[in-house]
């Protein structure tokens, strides 16, 4: 197990540096696996206010995501530089801290069946998303969350979910949604609010952005 101050989605990359023993340890143990798609992990993420291990399994959330390990970059120093995509959520029914590194029970999440998105929630979604988008541009005075979306309802849940500045409780209950069309309106409800936030107070993006600063160990 990897816990993360932040929350992490199926089919989105994340890089993280990893300098700390277990996590050191994580990665080494990743690196005997011969097979690349057995080299998994799990990462949930951090209740605010406790630190891993101070209060065992109530200091993180139960429900996170299942990692690949997809890239890997050893320095001089014994760091790493990593990369990992999501695979599924999981539920964690309990973790250890026995080990060189922390273990987990997990369960794995299968995505709920949402063959029926209605398109009406997929076209608004994404016009919300990119006036959100011009919103945070123009305070910043320049382009920001650049790139296209993915037309995938689920995938396209889940790239918002990720590149949006929101904060932790908000992405962890985006996390825990069961499927794309919940995750949707969800986020529809969520940018609405934030559009609203940056219209009373211009220089609240910045501040989301260093909320949702995070560090990896």
């Amino acid at each position: 197990m990897f816990p993360l101050n932040t929350v992490v989605f199926p089919g989105v990359s994340v890089p993280l540096t990893v300098f700390e023993d277990r996590y050191r340890a994580l990665v080494h143990r990743l690196l005997r696996i011969e097979d690349p798609a057995g080299r998994l992990f799990g990462s949930v993420a951090i209740r605010e206010g406790y630190e891993v291990g101070e209060r065992g399994g109530q200091s993180v959330h139960r429900i996170g995501c299942l990692l690949q390990l997809t890239d890997v970059e050893q320095h001089a120093d014994g760091t790493f530089d990593i990369v990992a995509v999501g695979r599924s959520r999981l539920r964690l029914e309990a973790m250890s801290a026995a080990g060189p590194f922390l273990s987990g029970t997990i369960d794995v999440l299968d995505e709920e069946d949402d063959d029926d998105v209605d398109p009406e929630l997929v076209l608004t979604s994404r016009d919300v998303f990119e006036r959100y988008r011009d919103a945070l541009s123009d305070v910043h005075g320049e382009p920001v969350l650049e790139g296209s979306l993915p037309q995938d309802p689920t995938y396209l849940s889940w790239s918002l979910a990720a590149t949006c500045l929101l904060t932790l409780p908000d992405r962890q209950s985006l996390l825990e949604a069961e499927n794309a069309s919940i995750r949707l309106g969800m986020l529809i409800a969520m940018l609405r609010d934030e559009m609203r936030a940056i219209s009373a107070i211009p220089s609240l993006p910045a501040t989301e952005l260093a909320r949702t600063g995070w560090s990896p160990n």
